[in-house]
C-alpha cells in the first residue's frame, strides 16, 4: 500500500512537471510572438515617420539650389546636369553622420574617381567656423557645402540626418536613404554604380528608404 501511494505521488509530481513545462513553452512562444509584433509595428511607425519627413520622392526632379561651399565658392545643383550626384545632408555633432563620412573617401570618392560623379555633402544648420574646425580635426579635403539656415535641407526634408539623395544625370532622384548602417551604405554604393551604368534611368530596382 505504501509503495502504491509513493508511485501515485511520483506520478502526480511528473504530471505537474509536464504541465509546468508546457505552460513555460506556451508563455515563451507568446512572448516571442508579441515581441515580433511590437518590432514590426515599430518598424512600420519608423517607415511612416521617415516618409512624413521627406519632401521629395524617387522619380521627382531634385529641387534646384545654390549652396555656399567651404572656401568661399558657390555651387548650383543644376550646373551638375550630366553627372550623377550624391547629395548628403549631415552635421558635425551627429555620430551616424561622422561614421558615414569616415567611409566616403575610400569607398565612394576613390571608387568613382574619374567618372561622371559628384559627392556633395551639405552641412545642415551649422556655422562655417564649426565645419572648418571639423575639417581641420578630421583632415577631410573634399568639397563641402554650407547650409547654416537649413534652406537647402528644407527643400528635401523636415527632419533626420544623415540623409542621402542620389540624383541621376537628368536631375531626377533615384534613391533616398536615411541614417547610416553598413548594409544601407553598401546598397547606396551599388545604386551609384548602377545609375552610372544606366546613364540616368531611375534605380527603382535598388529600392528606397523614405
Amino acid at each position: 500500500m505504501a509503495r502504491k501511494r509513493a508511485n501515485n505521488r511520483l506520478l502526480v509530481i511528473l504530471l505537474g512537471l509536464i504541465v509546468l513545462v508546457c505552460l513555460g513553452m506556451w508563455y515563451a512562444d507568446k512572448v516571442e510572438k508579441e515581441g515580433l509584433a511590437a518590432q514590426q509595428a515599430a518598424g512600420a511607425v519608423e517607415d511612416s515617420d521617415d516618409a512624413a519627413t521627406t519632401r521629395v520622392e524617387v522619380g521627382d526632379e531634385a529641387p534646384d539650389f545654390t549652396v555656399a561651399m567651404v572656401g568661399g565658392d558657390s555651387l548650383r545643383l543644376s550646373s551638375l546636369r550630366g553627372k550623377v550626384v550624391l547629395l548628403n545632408f549631415w552635421a558635425t555633432w551627429c555620430p551616424p553622420c561622422r561614421e558615414e563620412l569616415s567611409h566616403v573617401q575610400e569607398q565612394i570618392l576613390d571608387r568613382f574617381a574619374g567618372q561622371e560623379f559628384v559627392f556633395l555633402p551639405v552641412s545642415r544648420g551649422e556655422k562655417p567656423a564649426e565645419v572648418e574646425a571639423f575639417r581641420k580635426q578630421t583632415g577631410y579635403t573634399f568639397p563641402m557645402g554650407l547650409d547654416p539656415e537649413k534652406k537647402v535641407y528644407d527643400l528635401y526634408a523636415t527632419n533626420y540626418i544623415p540623409r542621402n539623395f542620389l540624383i541621376d544625370r537628368e536631375g531626377r532622384i533615384v534613391k533616398i536613404s536615411i541614417g547610416y548602417d553598413e548594409e544601407e551604405f553598401a546598397a547606396l554604393i551599388l545604386s551609384i554604380e548602377r545609375t552610372l551604368r544606366q546613364g540616368g534611368s531611375a534605380d527603382n530596382a535598388a529600392g528606397t528608404n523614405q
